[in-house]
């Protein structure tokens, strides 16, 4: 059995509740999840307890002068928010420790965030640190993502971090939504050419899209009108033609749960023993499609030590608790 640490209870703020009766130290903690289409900040003491939170815009990359603009405005906006919700005044605001996590790399946000914030440390991670740590509340376990891409990353209790997949959709992202759209128009395709059997996908993916050829819909894919975010959002028509009974298509979404189960195996197997037992999370919007869900759920429960739970807290959080456990001294932290 793997031993952990105490972590912090995360609660929701009372909202009567003054900030010094929230805070004994009086230390307040920054987290911060950086996306591509928002920002959320939120801010708790040393307990857990969650005091403010705040909203942003996009803050996942920072090239060029508008990206910086765009970061700088997201953090601010969202940070401010948050201390004003907790009762504290933005410009007086100190933390003891901060950790933000980001989409698209931290590539140049360090050097920025420390002249936005004032903090004795500050942290600057990727949003599958901060998902992991907001998953099992900064206790080990391992969380595994399908959403455009597939990724599985998992901590052990002595510290030590291992991960699987998320190589991008040049190289992998099987099990994500861009991989089964990637499968459905292969087989789509197969079919056009008569080479494959026959599936639904083909005519659901021309309907979809408004086309009638669909080499011309390959090809499209190829272009700035269809970035991936758009492609793997066909992965539904997969879903949907597999309740309509189409066998092609039910096959596409088992070989994604299998590849999924892979990747968190192979995590599994880097960290833990076999007598551990471990929490597994499964995130990301593929999850919601049942073919996967179950099939995914039900190859991990035949590891007997395998539990797969939903996540505990959102990313944001997970960062709050980064934030609040590198301060603690191994007294605090417990065994």
């Amino acid at each position: 059995m793997q031993a952990s640490h105490k972590s912090p209870s995360i609660k929701v703020r009372a909202e009567d509740a003054s900030f010094a009766e929230k805070s004994e130290s009086g230390k307040l903690y920054l987290g911060v999840d950086g996306g591509q289409t928002t920002t959320k900040a939120v801010i708790g003491d040393s307990s857990g307890r969650i005091l403010g939170t705040g909203f942003g815009g996009q803050s996942n990359h920072v090239k060029g002068p508008e990206g910086r603009t765009r970061l700088i405005e997201a953090i601010t906006s969202s940070v401010s928010e948050a201390c004003r919700n907790a009762g504290v005044a933005p410009e007086a605001a100190e933390f003891d420790a901060a950790c933000l996590g980001f989409t698209g790399g931290i590539d140049g946000k360090q050097e920025i965030l420390s002249t936005l914030l004032k903090c004795r440390k500050l942290i600057v991670t990727d949003d599958l640190t901060i998902a992991l740590s907001a998953a099992h509340a900064d206790q080990p376990g391992i969380i595994t993502i399908a959403g455009t891409g597939s990724v599985s990353m998992g901590r052990n209790a002595s510290g030590r971090v291992a991960r699987a997949g998320g190589w991008g959709y040049a190289f992998g992202d099987e099990g994500g939504a861009w991989g089964i759209v990637r499968e459905a128009m292969r087989a789509a395709l197969r079919m056009d050419e008569e080479w494959g059997p026959p599936t639904l996908l083909r005519a659901l993916l021309l309907q979809s899209t408004g086309e009638t050829d669909l080499h011309a819909l390959r090809r499209k894919f190829y272009t700035e009108d269809y970035p991936r975010p758009r492609v793997a959002g066909f992965a539904r028509l997969v879903g949907e033609a597999a309740q309509r009974g189409d066998s092609v298509a039910h096959g596409i979404l088992e070989s994604a749960a299998d590849h999924l189960v892979s990747l968190t195996q192979v995590v599994r197997k880097r960290l833990f023993t076999g007598a551990d037992s471990v929490n597994v999370s499964a995130i990301g919007g593929v999850f919601q499609n049942g073919i996967v869900r179950a099939r995914f759920t039900s190859e991990l429960k035949s590891d007997l030590a395998v539990k797969v739970v939903p996540p505990l807290h959102e990313p944001p959080v997970g960062a709050l608790l980064l934030a609040i456990h590198s301060q603690l001294s191994k007294e605090e932290y417990g065994a």
